[in-house]
């Protein structure tokens, strides 16, 4: 039973409904009025031509063409962020709160913290899905630090014991509900006819890293041992388990729930997904597969683990997922200069995450230009008091450095707190984008 923080970039995102507390779609005539100010005020900031300009630097980035290196900041504490009440909602119903936060924030960052953000004239309509998942529910105690924060640590009490167990695993069931996302969608055209375009998106992506899962359910210093203990219950494990993933997958792609992420989502732990390779040649818009996406994967426990065993209880089994998609990144936190050797192994791989633990210089001697190199540098720097500008400048020019002749994204990510000073995420950003722009 340990306690454990850990990091979900896509963690199980329902885009549609967060929490599953929207009942109904219904805005009054003054959060009607709120929502269409702010959507005004985006679709001002998505006119600006510094986007399209953007978006061609991004889509040089994962074609790994000669450009500077892109900067991006994701996971913020959004309960220290907001300064005169910028964040503040003002609407009344759960609906309205949802459409008024997306507007909210995405409107604050690139006032304050844009770094290489885009910004389009869209809001997307995300499918109403129903996902049943894996059968288990993970049975654990949360602690936090802060009332107002959703980031929190986590003790997770053991699922898994035996080979009794894996049958506890079941294939997941999809299911479209048309009617509430085509009711969803007719209210959001009313909203903000005549200011932003409503997209209808399916599920635009997946955060595929089974290990996560099973550390919720098995332990992690049991998990840990059994691969010592008892490798042939790991392998039925994680063959049951991404047996189950896939026909998840399956499912999406048959029910055409899928959409294209190589435009304005973040793919893996990483930026954003603009490129001109997906999708596919022979794409059709009525029947998008996975092989027209980014996909990605990640075994984050793994960080201590020898890239033998990494291949062998992880990699071969994510290979399975990966090898269904057109582009993919690989990696979130764990540490992996010492692994780009086993990575080459997975199909179409473009970005590997180099985290806050690695040797940058060793990254950049082994993957020599050949993937994206995704470096994460540390958010410790916004807590106990250390945020200096000029170290900051300093350590980030230094670190950028050792990456020269490599292609770059620097994604600021994992920033549990700034001590309720958002000011110096926003220095940060200036900090980032000012040294990037001296790289080449």
């Amino acid at each position: 039973m340990e306690e454990l923080v850990f990091c979900y970039p896509l963690e199980k995102m329902n885009f549609s409904d967060p929490g599953g507390k929207i009942k109904d779609y219904v805005v009054t005539k003054e959060d009607k009025k709120i929502l269409r100010e702010l959507a005004e005020k985006k679709a001002e900031i998505a006119s600006l031509p510094v986007h399209k300009e953007k978006i061609s630097m991004w889509k040089k980035l994962n074609a790994l063409g000669q450009t500077r290196p892109m900067v991006w900041i994701n996971e913020i504490p959004w309960h220290e962020m907001d300064v005169n009440d910028e964040l503040k909602l003002t609407t009344d119903t759960d609906f309205a709160q949802f459409l008024e936060t997306r507007l909210r924030r995405s409107i604050y960052r690139w006032k304050h913290m844009r770094a290489d953000m885009i910004v389009e004239p869209t809001l997307p309509c995300y499918y109403k899905i129903f996902d049943s998942g894996f059968g288990i529910s993970e049975d654990v105690e949360t602690a936090t630090t802060d009332e107002d924060s959703d980031i929190y640590s986590r003790k997770f009490f053991r699922q898994i014991s035996d080979y009794e167990d894996i049958e506890k695993i079941k294939m997941p069931e999809v299911i479209f509900n048309e009617k509430a996302t085509d009711t969803k969608y007719q209210s959001m055209v009313d909203i903000f006819n005549g200011i932003l375009h409503i997209e209808k998106i399916g599920m635009p992506g997946f955060w595929f890293a089974p290990w996560d899962e099973l550390i919720r359910w098995w332990g992690v210093q049991d998990a840990m041992y059994d691969l010592i203990d008892r490798p042939d219950l790991v392998h039925k494990v994680m063959e049951r388990l991404t047996d189950a993933y896939l026909t998840g997958l399956d499912q999406y792609e048959e029910l055409n729930l899928l959409s294209l992420n190589n435009c304005n989502y973040r793919i893996g732990s990483g930026g954003l997904g603009y490129t001109d390779e997906l999708p596919r040649k022979d794409f059709h818009k009525k029947k998008i597969l996975a092989g027209d996406l980014w996909g990605c994967g990640a075994a984050q426990i793994f960080s201590s683990v020898s890239p033998e065993m990494h291949y062998e209880f992880a990699l071969q089994y994510e290979i399975r997922w990966m090898k269904r998609f057109g582009l993919n990144y690989y990696g979130c936190c764990e540490p992996l200069d010492k692994k780009v050797d086993i990575l080459r192994k997975i199909p179409n791989l473009r970005k590997i995450s180099m985290s806050t633990w690695v040797d940058l210089k060793r990254a950049a001697d082994n993957m020599a230009g050949d993937y994206v190199i995704s470096w994460k540098p540390n958010p410790d720097i916004f807590v106990g008091g250390k945020w200096d500008p000029e170290s900051v400048r300093s350590d980030f020019a230094a670190n950028l450095k050792k990456l020269k002749n490599c292609v770059v994204e620097v994604i600021m990510k994992d920033v549990s707190s700034a001590e309720y000073k958002p000011q110096h995420l926003w220095e940060w950003a200036q900090i980032a984008v000012e040294e990037a722009e001296k790289f080449i």
